[in-house]
């Protein structure tokens, strides 16, 4: 294996949005600019606001929202790719006697894929301002930003080349004859968004809807190991929308879109949960949710979740259905998520907000 082929290697991830650069992409010396496309993505994209969406940080009822999610993909065809991801939200009051408030959150992610090992680790801050358009029906504006620090890495000691084969054997002892590149890079990124929502029905319970768009990687960082600076990162843009509508006290449904295109990659994901809640007094104990989402030519993700009073986990799986299924056995992704909602008892430290039920 050539150091092209070992950079292609590390490159090539068979997913739809989250497919990474290949080699050739990522080392052409020519006059021309070069774009690379490397971003993750979830089947439960409506739990990860800060990489959906910036201004959707901090957009649900409680005051606080505290999570965790694992995927693991393809361990069918080669070695998985595994993500944990973890994340923060908070809001309050931008005065005490404004409708409008402050959001501010923190996400965390690490990706690792194939046989040397190729590691994305991710850290993004967001602050969202939600302004108050009207009060009556809870409708607000929201303008988020967030800067990220990104780490690219790889194993060198775990790739094997052409040049280590003599005789038909394979000796890792024998020289690459090989020039590998760093092994590491770093990169900042940014991004932002818009979102407006807002609620009507009676006491603004019935209906829920929310849409916005927002965009990553407006610097277009350099991504090369080589540190080329004519390859950069594509920026990819993003849009959200959903709805929600209940049909009594038990029984509401949910739906939910987002679309995303970074350079020539495009991903379309639609879908929604029908949802059972069992009251005590006016409290929610419990609500078991259940739907599907599809992720267009490339999967259909069957969803269930279960939520006791402020502790939600949700299970779902990526049943692949693009060309790759022959090779697949129709098998894709299980991702896991749990979040954990609460208020803050001192109702002086924040102010209760009223957002949509999402």
């Amino acid at each position: 294996m050539s150091a092209n082929e070992l950079i292609n290697k590390i490159y090539t991830k068979s997913k739809a949005l989250s497919i990474n650069i290949c080699a050739g992409a990522m080392l052409l010396m020519g006059s021309s600019a070069v774009y690379a496309q490397a971003d993750i993505h979830f089947s439960q994209f409506y739990e990860t606001s800060v990489l959906r969406n910036p201004s959707l940080t901090g957009v649900f009822e409680d005051d606080y929202k505290l999570g965790a999610y694992y995927r693991t993909q393809w361990g069918s065809i080669s070695h998985p790719y595994v993500t944990a991801l973890i994340s923060a939200e908070t809001h309050f009051a931008a005065s005490r006697t404004s409708d409008d408030f402050f959001s501010i959150g923190l996400l965390g992610y690490a990706d690792k894929a194939g046989s040397i090992d190729e590691k994305i680790t991710a850290f993004y801050p967001a602050l969202n301002y939600n302004k108050c358009l009207n009060v009556e029906h809870n409708t607000y504006i929201s303008v988020g930003f967030t800067g990220g620090y990104v780490q690219y890495s790889f194993d060198p000691a775990k790739a094997t080349f052409n040049n280590q084969y003599m005789n038909g054997m394979f000796n890792a002892a024998n020289p690459t004859m090989e020039s590998i590149p760093n092994a590491k890079m770093t990169l900042w990124d940014l991004g932002g968004g818009v979102n407006f929502n807002s609620s009507r029905g009676e006491n603004n319970a019935k209906v829920s809807y929310i849409i916005g768009a927002s965009g990553y990687h407006f610097t277009q960082p350099v991504i090369s190991y080589y540190h080329n600076t004519k390859v950069s990162e594509n920026i990819r843009w993003n849009g959200n929308a959903a709805i929600s509508y209940v049909f009594s006290d038990n029984v509401s449904v949910q739906a939910q879109g987002n679309y995303a295109k970074q350079g020539t990659y495009n991903e379309i994901m639609v879908g929604g949960l029908l949802n059972w809640t069992q009251t005590k007094g006016m409290e929610n104990l419990f609500v078991i949710s259940g739907g599907a989402y599809m992720r267009l030519n490339d999967a259909l993700i069957p969803v269930v979740k279960m939520k006791y009073k402020t502790l939600a986990i949700a299970l779902s799986y990526d049943v692949n259905i693009s060309t790759l299924s022959t090779a697949s056995n129709l098998q894709g992704g299980t991702e896991l998520t749990i979040f954990f909602t609460g208020n803050y008892t001192d109702k002086g430290i924040t102010r209760k907000t009223v957002c949509p039920k999402f």
